[in-house]
């Protein structure tokens, strides 16, 4: 008893004619929402979870790439009129981040896509995609701080208006620390850690931010190699959160979950009556959803019927209890002692 997915149900739909690509769509307009979209009949699919956590990302991304855009904006007429390199690099730092927003958004909204015969799955490893990106940038901004850093440290540069950029600065850093916050919080309340891996990218660009402060502090009392140390140790802390960020995708890309999660759906298939044994429970992320492949044992004695009905109440049971579980693949074996499964244990070395 294999292959009971839910989310089947919603793109098997019986209207009488063809679905795919054969409703004759005119103009630009409609074919750009056709192919970032959903594409189904079945109207409760518009607003389902999946849905309804990309409008969430997508608006997260659209109010902090506004923030952001500000705050690089302010910190450039800072720029030409004190000269800082330091605070430049500082704005151009928040604009690139601003710039991450991009391939997040476009993949967030292919993952409205539904399931093709190509991508069974769906779209969603796409924002995996978008996180190697947004860790490769976090990464470059390291390295462009170092450069910087020992460049300034190399061929020391007099900074004016140390009291502008010292507040430019400090509202880089507030503007980043507000933008990492939001975007690390609505990503992980709806699972995407490319958002997330994003937020803490923000987070790098405050770190570059004070380090622009702290040298102007330095300057201010006469250190003028204050600034260029400062900002090799803002490197270090950048990559920090680098390494952070690569761990998040790299953990996703790779198919981890918390293993406080493989524990609950084993204790919830074991709850289900009719249930006597679990075997192997296997858990993947695919963008934003979870989903499961599980084996349990059930009585020799039961009837087909009654062992669909188990694994069916089994599959019902974990959708519940485990967080954005989309669906669930249960498998019911007899429990005797045949090996049922004997006929396969030549291809195990392949799986």
């Amino acid at each position: 008893m294999s292959g009971h997915e839910h989310d089947q149900a919603h793109h098997d739909h019986d209207h009488g004619h063809p679905h795919p690509h054969e409703h004759g769509h005119r103009g630009l307009w409609t074919r750009l929402r056709h192919a970032a979209g959903p594409h189904s009949h079945d109207h409760d699919r518009a607003v389902d979870p999946v849905l309804e956590s990309s409008a969430e990302g997508l608006r997260t991304l659209w109010i902090s790439l506004a923030g952001l855009a500000a705050t690089a904006l302010a910190q450039a007429v800072v720029v030409a009129l004190s000269g800082s390199v330091a605070l430049l690099g500082d704005a151009l730092h928040n604009a690139a981040d601003a710039l991450t927003a991009v391939p997040l958004g476009v993949a967030f909204l292919l993952s409205r896509r539904l399931p093709t015969r190509r991508y069974t799955y769906g779209y969603g490893r796409a924002e995996d995609l978008a996180g190697i990106v947004i860790v490769a940038v976090i990464v470059l901004s390291s390295a462009a701080a170092a450069y910087a850093a020992i460049g300034r440290l190399l061929h020391p540069h007099p900074v004016t208006h140390l009291a502008a950029v010292a507040i430019a600065a400090a509202a880089g850093f507030a503007g980043n620390e507000l933008v990492a916050r939001y975007r690390i919080r609505t990503g992980r309340r709806i699972g995407s850690a490319a958002l997330v891996a994003d937020g803490l990218h923000a987070r790098t660009d405050g770190f570059t931010s004070l380090a622009v402060l702290a040298g102007a502090g330095g300057v201010a009392i006469g250190w003028r190699w204050a600034d260029p140390v400062v900002g090799l140790l803002i490197t270090a802390a950048i990559g920090v959160v680098g390494w952070q960020a690569a761990r998040e995708v790299g953990r996703r890309l790779m198919d981890s979950v918390d293993p406080a999660l493989t524990e609950q759906a084993e204790t919830t298939l074991r709850a289900t009556p009719g249930v006597l044994a679990v075997g192997r429970v296997r858990l993947r992320w695919v963008g934003r959803a979870i989903r499961a492949e599980c084996e349990i044992s059930v009585d020799p004695a039961c009837s087909v019927v009654r062992a669909h009905d188990i694994a069916v109440s089994a599959e019902h049971a974990l959708i519940h209890a485990i967080p954005r579980l989309a669906a669930a693949s249960v498998h019911a074996d007899p429990l005797d002692s045949a090996d049922h499964h004997a006929v396969l244990q030549h291809h195990a070395g392949a799986a």
